[in-house]
């Protein structure tokens, strides 16, 4: 451990699995204090049983405005303040043309991908210290470089790309950095979901796309955030980040 974020507290959503997780436990390894919040409350607490005294688990739901209220409240109240929130959760439905796509699940992709950065960002803002504050959001490629078969999801990352880059300007004047990450599919619970099915030939299919030729990981991504969160990026704001071998070239 260096200490890079030695003395923060970090909020993490989605933080039960996959990117989150690892963006967890390596801002733990760089001395962060963290909220493990994630809607699957099993999840979290391993997580947080497997960080330490330096980790909180919060079972909540961000598309919930209490959750959401509960989560920043244990910021507070464990560890004394909030530094960094990273708006991790995110959602998708199975790789499908856009007019199968149901309108429960279209609802579901805006209220987590989109929404949530609001309620997030509308309750963790009055906490960040006068210093300032980071925040990332975890977008995707698929909101720079669209595919088929995931329009509602491309689009409503997007929309992060587009919020990151809002914030970022408005936030300023208060010392709050705003950046995105954008990583290409990873080996996460999600990546079946992306590709419709996985098979070792729709993912040898899908890795030749990526000119360094494999999948994200989740410490690919861990690194990405813990540098955007970092003093090494103090003059970074607003930017999307693409975590992603190269894909979007």
């Amino acid at each position: 451990m260096t200490g890079r974020l030695a003395d923060g507290t970090a909020i993490i959503t989605g933080a039960g699995a996959g990117f989150g997780e690892g963006i967890a436990k390596r801002f733990a390894e760089e001395g962060a204090r963290i909220v493990i919040a994630d809607i699957n409350g099993r999840e979290a607490d391993r997580v947080a049983g497997e960080i330490g005294a330096q980790a909180a688990a919060c079972h909540a739901d961000v598309t919930d405005t209490r959750d959401i209220d509960r989560m920043v409240a244990m910021a507070e109240e464990r560890f004394g303040g909030l530094d960094i929130l990273v708006n991790n959760a995110g959602y998708t439905y199975r790789n499908q043309p856009l007019d199968d796509v149901e309108e429960e699940a279209f609802d579901r992709i805006y209220a987590v991908n989109m929404k949530a950065i609001y309620l997030a960002a509308r309750a963790a803002l009055p906490h960040f210290s006068a210093a300032g504050g980071v925040i990332i959001n975890t977008a995707s490629t698929a909101g720079l470089r669209p595919r088929p078969g995931l329009t509602w999801y491309n689009a409503s990352k997007g929309w992060v790309i587009t919020a990151t880059k809002s914030m970022a300007v408005e936030l300023a004047p208060r010392g709050i950095r705003v950046n995105c990450l954008c990583p290409v599919a990873g080996e996460t619970g999600m990546l079946e979901l992306f590709m419709g099915a996985d098979t070792p030939e729709l993912r040898e299919k899908f890795i030749a796309t990526v000119p360094l030729g494999r999948l994200s990981r989740p410490r690919d991504i861990a690194d990405a955030a813990l540098f955007l969160a970092s003093e090494e990026a103090s003059f970074i704001t607003g930017a999307a980040l693409e975590v992603d071998g190269g894909r979007c070239i």
